[in-house]
């Protein structure tokens, strides 16, 4: 099995249909994206043997699709870097995947050159062109389902980024648990890229391709809510991965749903209640969640759109403050200290098994070990099951605050910080205290009163939960996927 025979497949069946547009604009047809990433694989070959890690360095472009296809075609690894680090982080990245090569926009291409003897090539640049002039490669058809395909890195939140080992087995049960779970796209429909080709975004590729769905990059190569919604209205039938900051953002516009806008898949950090109830009077039950991760990519647990609705209005908030039910083909367990499994209702690890599962780090023996025991992938974080079967994540393992013997779960201190009208956002860390170990600090966007946040917090969480200390902030470090930098916001606090 190899993942280029979506790509064949569809482009058998729909060879003449539009398969990738910029903006609006198509560029090529399916049978012409085919042509192209045989001819791409064709050069690779030329010059690299089987296994060889191909890095993208690049914002938001269709090359991406081409070259992924490609390096499958090619039998070679696909190593996507995400396009906001320093070069310097990149060149990490690069040399931690021995990458043999990378493919990069200009602007990228220029900081990039001078950091590393790694081969860089432009993507606007006449040896890329050059490359389509090479006789098109065979499919391939005998590529072992084990072998990696993607090197996955982690947005290294918490310090260095390590390489998830994607095999073509567990892309394809990522994408076929999609298609079972959550959208039901075809050759009608478009998936436009708001979020990241390199990490989410870029992993939807793959079931939308597998039913002919077109693929929509952005002309500003990045996620502008005006563009995006304009987008929406121009292609048919539009799905999108979106991190909640930019459901948020969406949202902030004041403008209506478009029509064509069927299916938002929001994950990648937490979705407050309160700001998912914002996002569904905006624009209605076309929300997704996902809960997953680089090593389990996108495919843990979900909640469908029919999830977020009870009766003639919304589910409850237990249910919307959740992230759903195990998805197909996974198996998800909370386990205690113990290593036993946890009651209805009690915190502890969330672990998953099943073939979306990563089958280690690259280069990265130790936390291989640590994350990956006895056929179970070790999330990291906290969380608990209902007796319904939905899971409620409370936070990652390390960022649970330990005061006076207590576990206190920031989530569900910024749950209830953010309902406050005064408060646009917040995050909720754990500083030192010699009398009490650890105490609850909460980084708030927005101009509350420290006095009535008080007030607000007594009357709806225990007083035990309340934030010694606010830290008011014009906003919180994030990185290019939404994710708030809780390392930044510890080491501000000395």
């Amino acid at each position: 099995m190899n993942l280029f025979g979506i790509l064949d497949q569809i482009a058998t069946r729909h060879g003449d249909r539009g398969a990738i547009f910029l903006g609006t604009r198509q560029l090529h047809t399916w049978r012409e994206l085919r042509d192209r990433a045989l001819r791409l694989a064709a050069s690779l070959r030329q010059v690299y043997p089987v296994g060889t890690r191909i890095a993208v360095a690049t914002e938001n472009r269709p090359e991406i699709v081409e070259l992924m296809f490609a390096a499958w075609a090619a039998e070679c690894v696909v190593v996507p870097v995400n396009y906001k680090l320093h070069a310097l982080e990149m060149v990490q990245i690069l040399e931690d995947a021995d990458a043999a090569m990378v493919f990069a926009s200009p602007k990228i291409a220029q900081g990039l050159t001078p950091a590393t003897a790694i081969a860089v090539e432009s993507l606007d640049g006449a040896a890329y062109t050059a490359r389509f002039n090479v006789e098109p490669a065979a499919a391939p058809r005998d590529t072992d389902p084990a072998a990696l395909a993607w090197l996955f890195y982690t947005s290294g939140t918490t310090g260095r980024s390590k390489g998830a080992m994607l095999s073509h087995r567990n892309l394809m049960a990522m994408a076929v648990s999609h298609l079972a779970d959550f959208d039901n796209p075809d050759e009608n429909c478009s998936l436009l890229h708001g979020a990241p080709m390199s990490h989410g975004s870029g992993m939807y590729i793959l079931p939308y391709v597998l039913r002919g769905a077109r693929q929509v990059v952005p002309e500003s190569a990045a996620f502008e809510p005006d563009e995006f919604l304009d987008l929406c209205g121009h292609h048919p039938s539009t799905s999108s991965f979106l991190a909640p900051t930019m459901v948020a953002r969406l949202v902030a516009t004041g403008r209506p749903r478009p029509a064509n806008l069927n299916t938002v898949i929001y994950g990648g950090g937490p979705m407050y209640v309160e700001s998912l109830k914002r996002a569904m009077a905006a624009f209605g039950p076309i929300f997704e969640q996902l809960y997953g991760q680089g090593e389990a990519p996108m495919t843990i647990t979900g909640l469908r759109q029919r999830d977020h609705l009870a009766g003639n209005g919304l589910a409850d908030d237990a249910t919307l403050g959740s992230v759903g039910y195990p998805r197909s083909g996974v198996d998800v367990a909370v386990l205690t200290e113990a290593g036993t499994s946890a009651a209805v209702g009690e915190i502890g690890e969330i672990v998953c098994r099943g073939d979306v599962v990563m089958s280690g780090y690259w280069n990265n023996p130790e936390a291989t070990a640590a994350t990956l025991r006895n056929g179970w992938l070790r999330t990291g974080d906290m969380g608990s099951f209902d007796e319904r079967g939905y899971l409620t994540l409370r936070d990652r393992s390390k960022d649970v605050v330990i005061s006076g013997g207590s576990n206190i779960y920031p989530r569900e201190v910024e749950e209830v910080l953010v309902t406050h009208p005064d408060v646009v956002e917040a995050c909720v860390v754990g500083a030192p205290d010699e009398d009490w170990g650890e105490v609850v600090v909460a980084f708030i966007v927005g101009t509350a009163d420290p006095a009535a946040l008080d007030t607000h917090l007594l009357e709806r969480i225990a007083r035990f939960k309340r934030p010694k200390r606010y830290v008011f902030v014009d906003e919180l470090p994030k990185n290019s996927y939404g994710k708030v930098l809780k390392r930044e916001l510890r080491e501000r606090l000395g």
